[in-house]
């Protein structure tokens, strides 16, 4: 055998073993998924279960803690029959519309101030006590004042959720900014970038990571501040519909009404992941 079919038959040798390992790979993160997922299955059985089995033996009382079949019967009976406020579906638009425009505001303001002030010493050490006074204040309190200042529409919900988001984007914005590499700044710096070019080219992305990290967070915020919004004093949404079940002593209502929450939140938050993953392809895939 000549020295250049050995080298050839060392190498096909050395691409089916690659290929072995990536199969073998691919097949172990498939079965690790699978295990997640039954697990996952696995612990919602036992606790709707276990809670279901509690409620019909009485060993908890279904009029204050209820029953998933109970809560079922209920999302149910709000589809099919509508709530007190209207369709159960216009409810969820009311609370998704305020909580989108909240969010959406809040993240351009809290991206907006965050990389001007990171990129801005003086400004920075000006309204940093400011910033830090706005965020002390409980946003309970925020609330209230909305309701009466801009009265029980959209308005005042909007308002709630563009504060609670607005602190969450800032912080990371402006941290993102700062942790930037000098080094890329100082090299910008030398080929001739202005301040706007090295701020748009080069901190900018290097912050988008901390931005969209805490996108995740902010629109659970956004989403807390409109249903409490509504929950202080509203014409329609989530919010009311769990103070009106409250004040029935309905604790399927109130349960109802947040699963159906959760249902928004895991159904933007995938969605906020998808958008992550298009705009981050540079980084490496968590296995």
């Amino acid at each position: 055998m000549t020295a250049p079919a050995t080298v050839s038959n060392a190498a096909a040798l050395e691409r089916n073993s690659l290929a072995q390992v990536e199969r073998l790979a691919q097949r172990r993160i498939r079965q690790r998924h699978a295990l997640v997922i039954s697990l996952r299955v696995l612990v919602l059985v036992v606790v709707l279960g276990g809670w279901e089995l509690a409620g019909r033996n009485k060993w908890i009382d279904p009029f204050f803690f209820s029953m998933p079949s109970l809560i079922f019967e209920q999302i149910v009976d709000w589809f099919v029959n509508g709530t007190s406020q209207g369709p159960l579906l216009l409810q969820v638009w009311v609370t998704l519309e305020e909580t989108v425009l909240g969010f959406l505001i809040g993240a351009a303001g809290g991206v907006v101030c965050g990389v001007v002030l990171g990129r801005n010493k003086l400004l920075s050490d000006v309204f940093s006590l400011y910033i830090k006074i706005a965020n002390s204040i409980p946003r309970v309190v925020l609330g209230s004042v909305f309701v009466i200042a801009l009265g029980l529409g959209m308005a005042s919900k909007v308002a709630l959720a563009v504060v609670m988001v607005f602190f969450v984007v800032f912080a990371n914005a402006f941290q993102g900014v700062r942790e930037a590499d000098r080094y890329m700044i100082a090299n910008a710096q030398i080929l001739g970038a202005s301040r706007r070019q090295v701020t748009t080219s080069v901190v900018i992305p290097s912050a988008l990571s901390w931005i969209l990290a805490s996108l995740h967070v902010s629109f659970g915020f956004a989403l807390v501040g409109a249903v409490v919004g509504e929950f202080l004093g509203s014409k329609q949404g989530i919010g009311l519909l769990i103070s009106t079940a409250q004040g029935a002593f309905n604790a399927s209502g109130v349960f109802a009404a947040m699963i159906v929450l959760a249902v928004v939140a895991l159904s933007t938050d995938y969605l906020l992941s998808s958008l992550e993953k298009r705009l981050l392809k540079w980084r490496p895939s968590a296995f």
